[in-house]
């Protein structure tokens, strides 16, 4: 075995109903907080009034950011900075999909340090200790946020999308409850489940990777394989909406060692060119091309992943088919990604350095090659 380090300090509370607990995790951080979400969050469900009832009950008061939206830029983290400064919160609350947990990391960060959280990337020094403490609460199975050191934001004039990756902005508390993924409609319970798929999948292959990474992604996918196609149909199935929660965690303990490959640092180009386009959906895309291309560079893991899936056929084949199970078999046409765009993101396929964790590491030229075989399915 190769020598590794694994470090998660995230303290992870898991099971049904936790989210009204969070009020004595935040106190312990401070008396204000700013809940950060997405404008539409309230409309959703009681979970909102959950988590504000508890904080009464801890005697925390809070401003709520609700200028959230998805792929989301420095103009709307500068907001919430601004609101947590003149609020003087102590600490960062996360309510909502990945969207609302990086906006809160970034507001962190930007609310504590000079300039912008766009000044904190990856390539930098990244943000200081003063970054405040964040709590997330996840309300979709697949981003993993709430336990990565990761905040995805777009500088939305450059067409720019790019992350914080520093261990300082790792939430302190994460609040796992699988009760409040339930409202999800089908199509976001698949694009953000085969998010989580890919985490542990890239993890699992990465460069990287590690024995702890591996086993974590594993068990990761062997609930995904099972448990996704059913919340897909169901939402109402609880305990697979419970497995995704836990192999959405692991994605998220997976890749904050391991990291991921070439399909996230191209999707997540896709985002900062074509907004409109999940990045689930950016993934499902673009999957079918990765696989094939990096395949006999990883032959063992593949063939581990692909028995898992479905060991009748090729490993890629296996992926495909469960791709088409939950309805993601697509491709960059059908997502109005034009032929021009896919050349833009080729060209900033190297701006974020996970491509160079792939077994096989891609030119641009190969990149370009591999989105357009992804363009149109037929």
């Amino acid at each position: 075995m190769k020598s590794f380090n694994y470090l998660a300090p995230t303290e992870i509370v898991f099971g049904a109903g936790v989210v009204s607990n969070v009020g004595q995790y935040a106190a312990k951080f401070g008396k204000k907080a700013i809940i950060v979400t997405g404008s539409r969050l309230p409309k959703v469900g009681d979970t909102f009034k959950k988590v504000t009832d508890s904080l009464d009950v801890a005697g925390i008061s809070y401003v709520h950011f609700d200028g959230v939206i998805p792929n989301p830029t420095t103009k709307e983290v500068t907001k919430g900075a601004d609101m947590a400064k003149e609020f003087g919160a102590e600490v960062v609350i996360g309510l909502g999909g990945g969207s609302s947990i990086d906006t809160a990391k970034a507001i962190a960060v930007e609310a504590t340090h000079p300039g912008s959280a766009w000044d904190y990337l990856h390539y930098t020094d990244g943000p200081t200790e003063k970054t405040l403490p964040i709590i997330a609460i996840g309300t979709t199975a697949g981003t993993g946020s709430q336990t990565t050191p990761c905040s995805v934001i777009t500088k939305t004039e450059n067409l720019d999308k790019s992350a914080i990756w520093h261990m300082n902005i790792m939430p302190k508390v994460a609040i796992v409850d699988p009760e409040l993924t339930a409202t999800l409609p089908p199509q976001v319970t698949a694009q953000t489940g085969f998010d989580a798929f890919c985490h542990n999948f890239e993890a699992y292959l990465s460069v990287g990777t590690n024995p702890m990474v591996e086993a974590l992604a594993l068990e990761g996918i062997r609930a995904i394989a099972e448990y996704l196609p059913r919340a897909y149909r169901d939402g109402s199935d609880m305990e697979a909406r419970a497995k995704m929660s836990w192999a959405d965690t692991l994605g998220g303990l997976a890749i904050a060692s391991g990291g991921v490959t070439l399909p996230h640092g191209l999707g997540m180009q896709v985002g900062g060119h074509c907004p409109h386009v999940s990045h689930g959906q950016a993934l499902a895309a673009f999957y079918p091309a990765f696989t094939r291309y990096t395949y006999e560079s990883a032959k063992e893991k593949f063939d581990k992943v692909g028995a898992i899936l479905d060991s009748s056929v090729d490993p890629c084949t296996a992926i495909d088919n469960f791709l088409k199970k939950i309805d993601l078999y697509i491709d960059f046409k059908s997502l109005n990604v034009s032929k021009e765009d896919i050349r833009a993101i080729a060209d900033c396929g190297q701006v974020l350095g996970d491509y160079k964790n792939n077994p096989k590491v891609a030119t641009i030229d190969e990149m370009y090659d591999l989105m357009m075989e992804c363009y149109d399915r037929g």
